[in-house]
């Protein structure tokens, strides 16, 4: 399974979004830091979700910390967040 599939599946079970994109930008980062071959090294997620509603930017940002687990996270070289209700 692709990391960004594996991605998805565990921000819709956590959050029933009714919106979700993912999006693998590590072609962007080419010649930086964490770049693989072949990407699936650096995202952007998109999440539109009432779970957020009652919780700031850093409890929003640690929420999907914790919902993608750390064996994925550890996988992942970057991820950008666009988190709201």
């Amino acid at each position: 399974m692709s990391k960004t599939t594996e991605i998805e599946e565990k921000l819709i079970s956590a959050f029933s979004p009714r919106e979700l994109l993912v999006r693998d930008d590590s072609e962007r980062h080419r010649g930086h830091a964490g770049y693989q071959e072949g990407g699936e090294s650096h995202y952007h997620v998109v999440i539109r979700s009432d779970v957020f509603k009652d919780l700031n930017r850093i409890k929003r940002h640690r929420a999907v910390h914790d919902a993608l687990g750390k064996d994925l996270m550890g996988r992942i070289h970057a991820l950008s967040m666009d988190l709201d209700v």
